[in-house]
């Protein structure tokens, strides 16, 4: 088979489609022939060298796919040669075909099948950090951070689903495509203060939940943005990964914070989140409540135009890399 391999790291031009061994399910596992694969933060990351997949997983960038499952392992129940599917990969993705355990599949909701390769990450990423970790419930208000994401569109529409108040920082371009997605409030955060406009949308109280890619650079900043009970919830980094934390103001405050990552978790925690997720998100998809938010799609074979244009952030959504 061919897949995106990444020789040495480096720029996107590190990206080279080339010949590679066929993967071989294990008893537990399925092989999805790829239909499309989501272009993620945490590739860009593998491929300058930072972030590398865990022990026994792919090497292949790739978190999340859609396809066909041409192969079932011996010890596979419940899903058969043909079915149509989507799926959490700790790699793999930027593939013709992938090995997946049997827990971390999907069945393709009501969307396009080729769309659906843009859901499993986000949708266990999202669902796992503000229902499992932030406890978001109806009532609650949610600041979203990167609005204009992938993980941001998504937040952003099952926060209003769940009965929350959505705030989200974006740029000011992306505005009005997040108000209809159900963001009740949104925020420039080139021109203005996030926590200011936090307080003046909350009349000071603040928010129960703040969903963060940053890190490090937006660490003060959020704890000030939360309520009294408060919840951060730091899934990225990519405003650095060490800061000072005020304990004090924490402590005021009731809040907490908590840092996860869904790529390292065993298998079994994984199966966990893809089952929670098929039980919880994917009626919302089938109502139509959520829906996969992809701004383009590209061949697999210009995955290096792909990294360009997230590292960009001029994306709305997800970008694809489509076979066939």
């Amino acid at each position: 088979m061919r897949a995106i391999t990444i020789p040495q790291p480096g720029g996107p031009e590190a990206l080279i489609w080339a010949e590679v061994p066929d993967p071989e399910p294990g008893p537990d596992e399925v092989i999805v022939d790829v239909r499309a694969s989501g272009v993620n933060r945490a590739d860009l990351l593998q491929r300058q060298g930072n972030y590398p997949p865990p022990p026994g997983a792919s090497a292949y960038p790739g978190l999340e796919c859609s396809g066909v499952i041409t192969e079932v392992g011996a010890d596979v129940a419940g899903w058969a040669v043909g079915q149509q599917v989507c799926a959490l990969l700790a790699g793999g993705g930027y593939a013709e075909r992938v090995a997946v355990p049997a827990g971390q599949l999907l069945p393709v909701p009501a969307c396009d099948p080729v769309d659906a390769g843009a859901l499993p990450e986000v949708a266990c990423t999202v669902w796992s950090n503000l229902v499992r970790v932030g406890r978001l419930g109806a009532g609650d208000t949610l600041l979203v951070h990167g609005g204009g994401s992938g993980i941001g569109t998504f937040a952003i529409q099952l926060g209003a689903a769940l009965g929350a108040t959505v705030l989200t920082t974006a740029r000011a371009a992306k505005h009005s495509r997040l108000r209809e997605l159900g963001a009740s409030h949104t925020i420039d955060y080139q021109e203005q203060d996030f926590v200011e406009e936090v307080r003046r949308a909350t009349d000071g109280r603040g928010v129960d939940v703040v969903l963060d890619i940053m890190g490090a650079s937006y660490l003060e900043r959020n704890v000030s943005a939360l309520a009294t009970g408060g919840r951060l919830v730091v899934i990225g980094m990519q405003g650095g990964r060490k800061a000072e934390l005020d304990l004090g103001a924490l402590l005021t405050k009731r809040a907490s914070v908590a840092a996860t990552a869904l790529r390292s978790r065993p298998l079994a925690e994984k199966a966990e989140i893809v089952q929670g997720v098929r039980d919880e998100v994917w009626p919302l998809i089938e109502a139509g409540t959520v829906r996969p938010i992809v701004d383009r799609r590209l061949p697999m074979t210009e995955a290096a135009e792909a990294h360009r244009l997230v590292e960009s952030n001029d994306h709305f959504g997800k970008v694809l890399l489509t076979l066939g």
